[in-house]
């Protein structure tokens, strides 16, 4: 599963990270360290689509 992230609208709220910490890495400013896309780890699926649904920007998109 990859999950696809549009950097420049992730505003720092690291809901994502607060959901699925095992997934979503932020950077030392607090937005998602990952550019574009994601490889989300066999088993981690489930906790992607968590962290993505608490984007309050909508910047991450789980794509089966």
């Amino acid at each position: 599963m990859k999950v696809t992230i549009i950097n420049e609208f992730c505003q720092g709220h690291a809901q994502c990270h607060a959901k699925a910490p095992e997934v979503y890495e932020l950077d030392d400013e607090g937005f998602i360290g990952a550019e574009g896309w994601l490889n989300v780890p066999a088993g981690l699926e489930d906790a992607a689509r968590l962290g993505a649904a608490a984007c309050p920007e909508r910047v991450l998109t789980p794509a089966e």
